[in-house]
């Protein structure tokens, strides 16, 4: 009787084992396993002006740092450019200065020399012009003497109040708005100097951030059209991993969550990553993502950020994404 009983008791136990072990995987969370690619950003590099490429200092392959010199164009044409400009300036600075300087003392000496001049003769033809008419009066002269005198008489007025009035324009100097516009003149010239320097400034090509050289599409001696793609650089940071989570698990992926980056090469020593962006759209799963659970759902984009990322990830690679659990809670 005592074998039957131990043998019954120990299948209970055994199922007591087993149904606490089942309930245990069923009530504990299950590890979320995502799919996706890293996504490293690439930069089309070109100069901001045209003209003939003198150099490039990189290859293919070569790793650049930020601020670097990857290539020049012939600058010849764009010094020239700023001399002329500088030039302008120049001209434009002198005539503004003599626009507020006003007209010389010798300009207004022979000004005022002309006023008197033109006084003297009108004082002339006035007396004449007088004595013409006591003349008249006493029927000794004509009457086409008199109107000649008269004529002269007003010529020399008009002639006094034309250097009078050229007298006043000396001794003013010139109107306000002449200074203005003197001085738009120089506000222009100082922009096209900027504009120069800016544009021989730009026949420099450096790298925006540090990365790795993908392509290099010309060499020394072709001529480029300003915005023309020279190199292609892949940015050395951030790098993400774009990955699609289905809505039943939407919840569990949120900004901020801590996830582990998995590669092939490294299967034992994961990356460590945290969700970025949460896409608010859905939209249907990709052709990347290798998951026959996930093909027919709709899915919501996620941007990882690797955060200790090296050069064992590169663009496009696969990956696989599980759900740091112990920092997330249900």
């Amino acid at each position: 009787m005592k074998k039957p009983l131990l043998i019954v008791g120990a299948l209970v136990v055994i199922a007591a084992i087993v149904g606490g072990w089942m309930w245990y995987q069923h009530s504990r969370p299950q590890t979320l396993t995502l799919y996706g690619n890293v996504d490293i950003r690439t930069v089309n590099l070109s100069f901001r002006v045209g003209g003939r490429l003198a150099s490039l200092s990189v290859d293919e392959g070569d790793a650049v740092r930020k601020g670097q010199t990857l290539g020049t164009l012939d600058r010849a044409p764009y010094e020239n450019a700023l001399m002329q400009a500088k030039a302008n300036l120049a001209t434009a600075e002198a005539k503004l200065d003599l626009a507020k300087a006003g007209y010389r003392e010798e300009e207004i000496a022979q000004a005022q020399a002309a006023v008197n001049q033109a006084e003297a003769a009108y004082q002339y033809a006035q007396n004449f012009w007088q004595r013409q008419q006591g003349l008249w009066k006493s029927r000794t002269i004509s009457a086409n003497d008199l109107e000649n005198a008269r004529s002269s008489r007003d010529q020399a007025l008009a002639s006094l109040k034309s250097a009078r009035d050229k007298l006043s324009q000396f001794k003013t100097g010139n109107r306000p708005q002449e200074i203005a516009q003197a001085q738009a003149g120089v506000d222009q010239a100082k922009a096209q100097v900027a504009q120069a320097e800016l544009d021989l400034h730009d026949t420099t090509l450096v790298a925006p951030s540090p990365g790795t050289l993908l392509t290099r599409a010309v060499e020394p001696g072709s001529m480029l059209n300003a915005g023309s793609t020279a190199l292609t650089l892949s940015l050395t940071r951030p790098v993400w991993v774009r990955a699609y989570v289905d809505e039943r698990n939407l919840h569990r992926a949120t900004p901020g969550q801590q996830v582990q980056v998995w590669t092939d090469g490294r299967p034992d020593k994961p990356y460590t990553g945290k969700i970025g962006f949460v896409s608010p759209t859905a939209e249907f799963t990709p052709k990347t993502v290798e998951t026959p659970d996930l093909r027919t759902d709709l899915v919501y984009r996620l941007r990882i950020i690797v955060t200790d990322a090296d050069d064992g990830l590169r663009q496009g690679m696969p990956v696989t994404v599980t759900f740091d659990e112990s920092r997330h809670e249900q």
